[in-house]
């Protein structure tokens, strides 16, 4: 008969993970009771993800707002700290925050607007417009910014951020000015010492900083990058991907994870003699149409994988096929025709009107989009994500 199904994604049920689990041998021993309960087998190139979450927690990655507080201290001293362009989240830097005020003496905290990295508004675009708001040229003020725009809370969350930011500073009894901008030389007229917050601009706007007479110039990458009295830490990114973990503490993105993947691939090959692929995923790449935003406030969507999961998708579109190459063609003979034209094509694609709209991102950003989006955020309970056959095409 012949084949109808493709690609196959299943969430995995797991325990709930605690520091000290065994994590390589509770995923496999999942996907093998999966396989049996399901009645599925597990053929060459399936592929394991699972989330970075349950990682981090088997490893013990935590640190408290104390630990982040100690850090920052060490770096900035007395200096008044600029804290520039931070996400717009309580999961994600609420608790950050919180141990980066604890730790410093005064904060200027510089907001880009519209919206922050990944997508979250303080304003709309249109309201700008309305006001006559150039965000690429104006530096706007607190009063500034209220006074055009009043007291706007974010459209999911229900929270004023400009408010509550401020709040979780002050708590600590120091002072804060907030201004609003998106040039990062804006800061160093308040202060040569600055904390950049961006995730994946991080890059640039240190350089930027630096370039133009930045003193001490950190970003969060360079927070607990190191353990502080004996708390987790990340040597990569630091507090990039760190959740809430409870009211004083954060969840870290897990460290040292090539070992954990490639002894998942080896010890499935043991037990099945298959050759499985293997990842870490955080958060997938994609964003909202609605809300606007953009679902990656982790610094990368894997912080591992097997070798299997190098590279980029190199496929034709079946559609352009069918109305160019062999447009009079129908039926058994028009399917034989793509057929033989995939078991022939280039191996690199780039450029090719065949290829076109194929979306050639990385196989690991495509993947763990697709895990993210099947293993959700909440209550579902499946941190491990099974996929088959997503390297097979038309001919397989």
């Amino acid at each position: 008969m012949e084949r109808v199904v493709g690609t196959v994604v299943r969430g995995l049920r797991g325990p709930i993970i605690n520091q000290g689990d065994n994590i390589e041998q509770i995923v496999v021993d999942s996907v093998l009771q999966a396989s049996k309960q399901e009645g599925f087998s597990i053929q060459e190139q399936d592929i394991v993800a699972l989330t970075e979450s349950i990682v981090a927690r088997a490893q013990g990655n935590y640190a408290t707002i104390d630990h982040i507080a100690k850090d920052v201290e060490s770096k900035f001293g007395d200096d008044t700290i600029g804290v520039i362009f931070p996400i717009l989240s309580r999961n994600r830097f609420a608790n950050c925050l919180r141990g980066i005020a604890k730790g410093a003496k005064k904060i200027v905290l510089m907001l880009s607007y519209p919206a922050d990295e990944v997508g979250n508004h303080l304003v709309s675009i249109d309201l700008l417009d309305e006001k006559g708001v150039n965000p690429w040229t104006d530096v706007l003020t607190e009063k500034q910014f209220r006074d055009y725009f009043g007291y706007i809370k974010h459209t999911f969350t229900g929270v004023d951020y400009i408010e509550y930011y401020k709040s979780l500073i002050e708590e600590y009894g120091i002072e804060c000015e907030v201004i609003f901008s998106n040039n990062a030389k804006t800061i160093l007229d308040y202060t040569k010492s600055v904390l950049t917050c961006d995730i994946h601009t991080r890059f640039r706007t240190k350089k930027i900083l630096n370039d133009n007479g930045g003193e001490k110039v950190y970003s969060l990458d360079n927070i607990l990058s190191n353990s502080i009295d004996g708390s987790g830490y990340n040597e990569e990114y630091g507090l990039l991907g760190a959740n809430k973990s409870t009211e004083e503490g954060v969840k870290l993105f897990p460290r040292d994870c090539q070992p954990i993947v490639d002894n998942i691939q080896m010890i499935l090959k043991e037990k099945t003699g298959k050759n499985v692929e293997v990842m870490i995923y955080g958060d997938g790449a994609f964003k909202d149409p609605i809300g606007k935003i953009w679902e990656l406030a982790d610094p990368v969507v894997s912080p591992a994988y097997t070798s299997g999961l190098n590279g980029r998708p190199n496929e034709v579109k079946l559609k352009y096929l069918a109305d160019n190459n062999f447009a009079g063609l129908k039926g058994e003979e028009l399917q034989k025709a793509i057929s033989e034209y995939i078991k022939n094509k280039d191996a690199d694609l780039v450029g090719a009107m065949e290829a076109q709209g194929t979306t050639p991102r990385k196989l690991t950003d495509l993947i763990g989009s697709l895990a993210d989006l099947t293993s959700g955020s909440g209550d579902k309970g499946t941190p491990f994500v099974f996929i088959q056959g997503y390297f097979d095409n038309y001919t397989k």
